[in-house]
């Protein structure tokens, strides 16, 4: 690849403004990222509003998910 050189800078300003090049690339991939989750948490709750109001009340689909321990073991009692 041949180097040419079209604006004149030295070697330690083009390795500054490649370091700041990756550095804004690198930034704008988080942004993008968090913007994504952003709007799948935005489309979840949009969906969530279409809902009827007993779905959101309900009890949880897995029946062991609300057993309580025994009274005696939850007193630390054996």
């Amino acid at each position: 690849m041949a180097e040419h050189d079209y604006i004149r800078q030295t070697t330690s300003e083009r390795i500054r403004n490649w370091i700041l090049y990756e550095m804004l690339r690198g930034a704008g991939y988080a942004a993008t990222v968090l913007v994504g989750i952003g709007a799948i948490i935005a489309l979840i709750y949009i969906v969530s509003l279409f809902l009827p109001e007993d779905s959101k009340n309900a009890p949880p689909p897995m029946p062991y998910s609300q057993i309580d321990a025994p009274l005696a073991l939850a007193n630390g009692q054996a």
